[in-house]
């Protein structure tokens, strides 16, 4: 064998490889503690149609102000949500406070 035929061989394998992968993108919601139970539904609505895609989804609570305070109201929306998607995927990153914010990592059950 000749190493030009080697060569366009790997280059075949390469192409054919590249051509059936697939990129995971991560997609990000951010959401407020005083946010209404119509704004939530939407943001909700968002987050299902990510998963159903087979995308990742970062949700983040980000306080402004004095809205630190009250980081349960954070906590429970992010639960909430968590409760609201659990029949399209799992949280892979639990709860994780930086900064000014509170962040959770949803991943689809199946793939795309």
């Amino acid at each position: 064998m000749d190493f030009g035929k080697f060569k366009y061989e790997q280059q075949q394998k390469k192409k054919e490889q590249k051509k059936n992968q697939t990129v995971v993108q991560i997609k990000e919601i951010k959401i407020r503690p005083k946010t209404d139970d119509h704004d939530y539904e939407t943001k909700l609505r968002h987050i299902r149609r990510f998963l159903e895609d087979g995308d990742r989804c970062k949700v983040t609570v980000f306080f402004r102000g004095r809205e630190i305070v009250h980081k349960s109201r954070g906590q429970a929306i992010l639960d909430r949500i968590a409760e609201d998607t659990k029949d399209l995927g799992k949280v892979e990153a639990e709860q994780n406070a930086e900064g000014r914010t509170l962040q959770i990592l949803l991943i689809p059950f199946g793939k795309k």
